[in-house]
């Protein structure tokens, strides 16, 4: 790994752009925004995870590691290459400007998708056939396997694997044999959907670099249960016979949690995943880096060691620190994608252990400004080579952190946020006017060579614009913004900022 050069971007996912279709597209508002990125002099977009979000839409938890949300496919491009009418766009739902009504866009958008989806497969002479060919030869580790598992899951009502019937659930090339013959054109639309996200997603990756602008995309260390790479790599993760979790992610009791917590997530076998030479690990580090430019790995601490806890336990008191795979991982990935950057969300308790790992690769770690001011002066022995933030999507927004009277969603105590807050006014020289841009200002001066802020401290929005609550259910991910907030004002004020701290 290499450290990066002085930089700076906006975090923004997909979902979140504007746009008349009831949730952000990789269409021409997306286009738009990179151009947006230029005026602004960043040169660095940082996305969410792409991969199909499970049904509380949360991108951090999908059905598979490899796949991506055809919901995000541009319908003005569809119609453009052919495979919509321009009338089946004309009367769309009333779909609310600066939230996502995930219901009502998956009812409307999945039927014109799959219309889509049959008229590509029923044009066999369409200019695309053999780019589709080559990419189903391609992408075949795992688009077989996820298109079979995404049509079953509708043959078994909706139902988690783990409920199928018994000839579906453990997983067999010879059982799905049958399925394949009988339901050959409902899994060949799924391999459509991601093909055309694939084609459009180049696309706008091509004119982002074009720009100057990378993409940083997201990896989640953990996969969800019921998804299509837990069905077919069981013993790639700690089941029973019978395919139930033995154990599940979570973390330890601490000073705002007394009984811990617990995520749910499968726990790897990572024995099992050294006897493969990590391959199915390795496989997605490089399957993501063929789409974006540089990768952050969602709680990386994982790797150095996690909390596993009892699969029927309802809390973290029961769990235990288990070592994670260390170094026997990471030279299989450096092995497979070289010095590609990798990016670490490095957080939480076991953020020391983690350290460690860091440094032998020269990963760079994260710094969060909202949770710094604690001791006083942040960042003042920070390293280089750090990704510095003034928040995340799991954070409130700069004026909703400064002003809001309690600390939901953090792992801080009322106290503790008070006392960052009066630091924060100290160190800051806040006097309550424009808190987002001090903040955001304090952080492209800091030495990190990097510096990220979600979109919504740029545009100085409140907490009605937080992307995610964590430990909540309903109401995350929803947030958009509206293109008529980023105003010249705005962008000229972060580009004159940007090149004050020779971040251009």
């Amino acid at each position: 790994m290499v450290n990066l050069d002085r930089k700076s971007g906006i975090l923004l996912h997909i979902t979140s752009l504007p746009g008349p279709y009831g949730i952000g597209e990789i269409g021409p508002k997306a286009f738009e925004f990179v151009d947006d990125l230029n005026e602004m002099g960043q040169c660095l977009w940082q996305i969410l995870p792409n991969n199909p979000p499970d049904n509380h839409n949360c991108p951090y938890s999908t059905t598979s590691a490899f796949a991506n949300n055809p919901i995000l496919i541009s319908f003005d491009y569809l119609v453009r290459d052919g495979w919509l009418e321009s009338s089946d766009l004309l009367n769309p739902p009333s779909f609310e400007v600066d939230r996502v009504n995930f219901d009502l866009v998956k009812q409307w958008r999945w039927s014109l998708l799959l219309k889509a989806a049959s008229t590509f497969r029923n044009n066999k002479l369409n200019n695309h056939s053999r780019k589709f060919k080559d990419y189903c030869d391609l992408n075949d580790f795992w688009l077989n396997n996820y298109s079979m598992f995404t049509v079953l899951e509708q043959i078994q009502s909706g139902k988690d694997w783990i409920d199928w019937e018994p000839k579906y659930k453990s997983y067999s090339i010879e059982n799905l044999k049958s399925l394949k013959e009988s339901h050959s054109e409902e899994i060949e639309d799924i391999k459509i959907l991601q093909y055309l996200f694939d084609s459009q997603w180049a696309e706008l990756k091509e004119y982002a670099n074009s720009n100057g602008i990378q993409i940083i995309g997201d990896i989640p260390i953990y996969v969800a249960f019921n998804s299509a790479d837990v069905w077919t790599n069981q013993s790639l993760f700690k089941l029973t016979k019978l395919g139930n979790m033995r154990v599940q992610s979570g973390c330890p009791p601490d000073f705002f949690i007394e009984t811990g917590q617990t995520w749910g997530h499968p726990i790897y076998d990572w024995a099992e995943h050294k006897k493969e030479k990590y391959k199915w690990w390795t496989d997605r580090i490089a399957h993501l880096f063929q789409r974006v430019d540089m990768v952050r790995i969602d709680h990386f601490n994982g790797f150095a060691k996690y909390w596993e806890v009892p699969a029927e336990d309802e809390n973290g008191i029961n769990g235990h620190w288990v070592p994670g795979p260390g170094e026997g991982l990471f030279n299989a990935i450096i092995d497979r994608v070289g010095s590609n950057p990798i990016l670490a969300e490095d957080l939480g308790e076991a953020s020391k252990d983690a350290a460690v790992l860091r440094k032998i690769y020269g990963i760079p770690g994260m710094k969060i400004l909202q949770m710094s001011f604690g001791n006083g002066t942040p960042f003042e022995s920070m390293s280089e080579n750090t990704v510095v933030y003034t928040g995340t999507h799991d954070n409130d927004t700069c004026i909703g952190w400064y002003f809001s009277e309690n600390g939901d969603g953090t792992t801080q105590s009322n106290k503790e946020i008070l006392k960052e807050r009066i630091h924060a006014k100290n160190v800051l020289k806040l006097n309550d006017i424009d808190v987002n841009w001090r903040m955001v200002e304090y952080s492209m001066k800091s030495n990190a060579n990097t510096a990220i802020f979600p979109m919504q401290d740029i545009l100085g929005m409140d907490s009605s614009a937080r992307m995610n609550t964590p430990g909540t259910i309903g109401g995350n991910w929803e947030w958009r913004y509206n293109q008529t907030h980023l105003n010249d004002g705005i962008k000229h004020r972060l580009k004159k900022l940007t090149k004050e701290t020779q971040r251009i």
